[in-house]
């Protein structure tokens, strides 16, 4: 018979795993869903992955930093993941507007646009910090 702490030690676990299932699954989901292919034969990682490999000579070394000071806010675990997505996004507008290389505008407008909505808060109080000009940006958040 279980009665007493240990019951409630198993209810808390079976919780617990269950949550962390639950947690997980989502995640997964999340990432099953990018990697599915479009209309166009492509998933919205492998255009990721296309606009970065095609950009990648026009970054300085001054606008990488940039990218990384802008991506600090973002828990570690899930920086790199968010800088890679942000870098596809700068990339496919360097694309669209055929730059010849990346400048601190375009890194700036990237990361406005491949930000959700609901972070743009962090990004505003991070571009104030680094003294950065906003009224061009405003119609962007």
């Amino acid at each position: 018979m279980l009665d007493g702490w240990f019951l409630w030690f198993i209810l808390f676990w079976v919780v617990i795993l269950i949550g962390s299932f639950a947690i997980g699954g989502f995640f997964m989901f999340r990432k099953f869903l990018k990697k599915m292919p479009k209309e166009d034969g492509k998933s919205d990682m492998d255009w990721e992955e296309y606009y970065v490999n095609n950009t990648i000579h026009l970054w300085n070394q001054e606008e990488k930093d940039l990218l990384a000071d802008l991506v600090s806010p973002v828990p570690e675990l899930f920086r790199d993941v968010a800088k890679h997505k942000i870098a596809g996004k700068i990339g496919e507008l360097a694309l669209e507007e055929k730059a010849d290389k990346i400048d601190q505008d375009l890194v700036i407008r990237g990361y406005i646009m491949a930000t959700p909505k609901r972070d743009h808060k962090f990004l505003l109080k991070k571009l104030e910090e680094k003294q950065i000009e906003l009224t061009p940006y405003n119609h962007l958040f």
